[in-house]
């Protein structure tokens, strides 16, 4: 349960990043409180969305990967990201990333963020 949280914490933190950093990934709400409540959901909502869908969506395009020697996941981690917007609108969270390059630019921060944090804090369970 605690790396669940460690993990959650990271990705939540990794968002935030991303937020701060593009212009077209948006985050809105009333408050510190409302955002911070907002991000965290979001950060749920992608860590699923990384559980479910992106091991289904790398085998499939497995081939791709190989032919790029890796390159083709800063596609898959972009299509999450967008899928992770996607689904946040129809939640009616306040979280929107607009455009496919932008998602390719969120998705390497996001990763490059979430390893340093996972790096830094603990992960016993």
């Amino acid at each position: 349960m605690m790396n669940f949280l460690v993990k959650t914490i990271a990705n939540a933190g990794a968002l935030a990043v991303a937020v701060w950093l593009l212009d077209k990934i948006t985050l809105t709400g009333d408050s510190t409180g409302k955002k911070a409540g907002t991000l965290l959901l979001v950060a749920l909502l992608f860590g699923l969305v990384n559980f479910l869908v992106k091991p289904i969506v790398k085998l499939l395009s497995l081939p791709l990967l190989i032919l790029t020697l890796g390159l083709f996941t800063l596609v898959v981690n972009a299509l999450m990201l967008l899928l992770t917007s996607w689904l946040a609108d129809k939640l009616d969270l306040s979280f929107h990333v607009e455009g496919f390059w932008t998602a390719v630019i969120g998705g390497l921060i996001i990763s490059i963020v979430s390893w340093a944090l996972n790096v830094v804090l603990p992960d016993k369970d």
